[in-house]
């Protein structure tokens, strides 16, 4: 993987580099967890038109970021916001964040978290959550990163019932600080 990997925020013409991860990482991360048919039918060309909107919407407190290559390639992506789903206690949520394979274990996703407290606590947020599936084995990531399981629900997903579980951070200002790396552009 490229050494110049850089986090910055995203522009609606990163959606198709977005719509590849989109589609990459849950093809990669959820069989056995969600229907197979429901990963199988993902489609960049949806993806992207939705990512372009989506990038489009933000302002203090939400957006998007992107991590991106060398070659303005985007390898991962994260977004985040107003809490969507009450959790008494908690205003703002950790929406997304995905990084490809080959970008995984170089401590972008902590710097994405770390990106995405920020900007919570500039949008004057200073809780949040996250949900994950509970059979992720991914979450575990929060854990490491000082969140605590605060609520769990049960959700049906492409026709399957699963189960949703929510990792809090009461005071986002110790995850902000673990920002620390490279400068975002």
């Amino acid at each position: 993987m490229d050494e110049a990997l850089v986090i910055r925020d995203a522009r609606p013409s990163d959606a198709v580099g977005i719509a590849k991860v989109h589609v990459a990482t849950w093809q990669s991360t959820y069989p056995g967890l969600v229907p197979d048919t429901y990963l199988v039918n993902l489609s960049e060309a949806a993806a992207a038109m939705r990512w372009h909107n989506a990038v489009q919407a933000h302002g203090p407190g939400q957006g998007a970021l992107v991590v991106v290559d060398g070659m303005d390639s985007v390898v991962g992506f994260a977004t985040y916001g107003g809490r969507r789903i009450p959790v008494e206690g908690y205003e703002g949520e950790f929406y997304a964040l995905y990084l490809l394979d080959e970008a995984q274990g170089q401590g972008l996703g902590r710097r994405l978290m770390a990106t995405m407290a920020e900007r919570l606590q500039e949008g004057g947020k200073r809780t949040a959550v996250v949900w994950c599936l509970r059979d992720n084995p991914a979450r575990w990531f929060y854990e490491r990163l000082g969140g605590v399981r605060v609520a769990e629900r049960p959700i049906r997903f492409a026709g399957a019932e699963l189960v949703e579980i929510a990792y809090g951070w009461r005071d986002l200002a110790p995850l902000a600080r673990l920002s620390a790396g490279p400068e975002m552009r």
